[in-house]
């Protein structure tokens, strides 16, 4: 199929076949603004007690795990019809497994969902909304980040969201360790302390799948897999030129 070539990506002469990677990707963004969405109001659930918000997230884990299979169907057709090669193969090889990221961040949603009904008919925790707070902003920021680098396919981005990353497990560590001093100096509050370090456990992974959908956005525009590398060498490897 002969195609004609536009910055990193091919625009082919099949309107059809463009067509289809364009619908791939809007299918990918929505999916993403979905698990946003949930992931935001487990978090608001928690920090009000809203026991009826946490529901309803949790209930939203049946539409993500559907447009998973949905997206995943339409990659494995796109790919049996066309055949793509090169760029386009990367989009849609990525696509699937960013795909698999935003399931497993409404999953990771969902138990924040479940920790935040658990903490409702406990009793709220008498410690950790702060740290929960500014970890979800963290994490909320990057996977809005990291859908953004995807959508404009920006490598600079992407790799700043992989600073980010190391930011949020330097202070969900720091949490932790907050917590657990917490837990020895009163052990009345154990069971609703682990509650909350779960949740901060939670988002720490949905930080991870952000991550990972950097990761994704860099191997599509630079074919270049910088995955379990030091962000200096990914950075360097990246930079340099082809």
């Amino acid at each position: 199929m002969g195609v004609t070539t536009t910055g990193s990506h091919s625009q082919h002469i099949s309107q059809q076949f463009n067509n289809d990677l364009s619908e791939l990707r809007n299918q990918l963004l929505n999916m993403g603004g979905v698990v946003e969405r949930q992931t935001a109001d487990a978090v608001e659930s928690l920090i009000s007690s809203n026991s009826k918000l946490a529901e309803t997230v949790r209930e939203k884990e049946k539409d993500v795990d559907a447009l998973e299979m949905m997206i995943d169907e339409d990659c494995t057709q796109l790919i049996a019809r066309r055949q793509p090669a090169a760029s386009d193969l990367r989009l849609v090889i990525s696509i699937i497994k960013m795909v698999s990221d935003l399931e497993r961040i409404g999953d990771e949603a969902s138990k924040i969902a479940k920790m935040a009904i658990r903490l409702t008919e406990e009793g709220a925790a008498p410690r950790g909304y702060v740290e929960i707070r500014h970890i979800s902003d963290s994490v909320g920021k990057m996977l809005n980040g990291a859908l953004d680098a995807f959508a404009r396919f920006d490598v600079d981005v992407a790799l700043d969201i992989i600073n980010k990353d190391q930011n949020v497990d330097a202070e969900y560590k720091s949490a932790v360790r907050s917590l657990m001093t917490f837990m020895m100096e009163d052990p009345r509050s154990i069971s609703q302390i682990m509650s909350v370090m779960w949740v901060l456990r939670a988002l720490e992974r949905i930080g991870d799948h952000a991550c990972n959908i950097a990761e994704h956005v860099i191997y599509i525009v630079k074919g270049k897999d910088i995955r379990h590398m030091p962000l200096s060498q990914a950075k360097a490897l990246v930079d340099k030129p082809k």
